[in-house]
């Protein structure tokens, strides 16, 4: 017989408060895109104000800390702080956690495709035994109870008929290309567009790297121009004085799909607005007024070319004004695609159980 022994639970309080403010330090560095100094300077305000800070520990400890526990460099003759992957790495989970964490269990994405029969992994289903089936599929439990039922249970007997095999399904694995509006509006009228979509950002990519490694996710941004970006800056994305270049993100999510050997491939697009730019040689035409024709036909012949490629793109919409949501019914249609409109809090539930939701089908 064991014999245990309780007491009094003693909380490592620099521990506690190390990972108190870690939390409050990561969340402060999205909004200023990474500047460590600056997110330190709103601690320190937050800590006169709020005495986030103790008599046991203080502002001093914890900045040490950071360097210590490799969260922190500092540049010894600016005394500049930067942080390092090992933060950004917190943050990325810091977000999955976040966003993630809401859905429903049920929601267990388990990128099931259509396919039976020999695949990668088991199912719940099972089927009689056929000559040929491998043995190590054998469903022991159902077998032994079809040999009781077929020849009682006086003297057990188990013959080949009795045998059930557990199925196995196919495993797709998808190329995603994730597509963030990062034009001028998404900060406009006093309203941080860009902090949700950098957390969304962050969150699907940790999804994708933890649970579904044979999966492939692309960043790409997009204003006057689109590039793409690696997930390591994804906390610290700015927005610019751009206009809106949907062609161009479309176009380069495109180029980046063609290179996946997937059978799945689709886009998620994140925006607040319509396009309002192309690029035509070494200039920009930009109309930011109402819905022009020239650019939103380009926009849109992109979309269908989209379509023939098999490659789905859904949009989520973070603005419901009337036109702008007539702008994207017209692009979905001509993709047939799927679009949301979604609110800022709710924009990680619609990405992530869409997400999920896809690698359920296989595009042929």
């Amino acid at each position: 017989m064991q014999n245990f022994v309780f007491t009094d639970f003693r909380p490592d309080e620099d521990k506690n408060k190390f990972d108190e403010l870690l939390d409050i330090f990561t969340q402060l560095l999205q909004y200023t895109n990474g500047d460590a100094g600056e997110a330190l300077d709103w601690m320190h305000q937050l800590d006169n104000q709020h005495h986030i800070t103790n008599g046991e520990y203080g502002m001093g400890d914890f900045i040490q800390d950071l360097k210590d526990k490799g969260y922190l460099n500092e540049n010894e003759q600016s005394g500049d702080f930067e942080v390092t992957n090992k933060t950004g790495q917190v943050i990325r989970k810091q977000s999955l956690d976040e966003i993630f964490g809401k859905l429903k269990k049920a929601n267990n994405g388990e990128h099931k495709t259509t396919v039976s029969g020999q695949g990668d992994e088991l199912s719940s289903d099972s089927k009689p035994y056929d000559y040929g089936d491998s043995l190590e599929n054998i469903n022991f439990t159902a077998s032994i109870r079809n040999a009781q039922i077929n020849h009682g249970i006086d003297e057990f007997n188990l013959t080949s008929d009795d045998l059930e095999i557990n199925e196995r399904e196919n495993k797709s694995n998808n190329s995603t290309v994730l597509m963030i509006d990062i034009s001028h509006s998404m900060i406009l009228y006093g309203e941080d567009r860009i902090t949700p979509a950098k957390k969304v950002a962050m969150a699907l990519a940790e999804l994708i790297k933890t649970r579904y490694p044979k999966d492939t996710l692309d960043i790409i941004v997009f204003g006057n121009d689109a590039w793409p970006v690696e997930v390591k800056d994804l906390p610290f994305l700015k927005v610019g004085p751009y206009h809106t270049n949907t062609y161009a993100g479309l176009e380069l999510a495109m180029n980046l799909l063609r290179r996946r050997k997937t059978a799945n491939k689709q886009i998620f697009m994140i925006t607040d607005g319509k396009p309002t730019c192309l690029r035509e040689g070494n200039r920009y035409y930009k109309n930011s007024w109402g819905l022009d024709r020239k650019i939103l036909n380009k926009t849109l012949t992109m979309a269908a070319q989209c379509r023939r490629l098999h490659i789905p793109i859904t949009t989520f919409m973070i603005a419901k004004d009337p036109w702008l949501v007539k702008f994207v019914e017209e692009f979905t249609r001509t993709n047939n695609g799927k679009a949301f409109y979604s609110s800022l809090n709710g924009l990680g539930d619609y990405i992530f159980e869409d997400y999920i939701k896809n690698r359920r089908k296989t595009v042929r």
